[in-house]
């Protein structure tokens, strides 16, 4: 899942954003940006950048030991 402090400097960049006369309205805007933007993220079931590269290295060995494997099979067949 996203990390909740890179949710704030999101919200924070939208908000700042905004032009200067949406001052009052600050508190709300950003409180229905944090809720809106946390419920999208929620339905991607996203991954943070160390637990995608774990699955990729593990992938990446997988994907040696298939490649030996393979090999083994050639030569029995041979």
């Amino acid at each position: 899942m996203i990390n909740l402090g890179n949710l704030d400097e999101i919200v924070t960049r939208l908000t700042d954003a905004l032009p200067p006369g949406t001052a009052q309205l600050r508190d709300d805007v950003e409180a229905r940006f944090r809720t809106v933007l946390k419920s999208a993220f929620e339905k991607m079931d996203l991954v943070t950048r160390e637990e995608f590269e774990q699955q990729k290295a593990l992938l990446e060995r997988a994907q040696v030991r298939l490649q030996a494997l393979q090999g083994q099979l050639d030569e029995w067949e041979r």
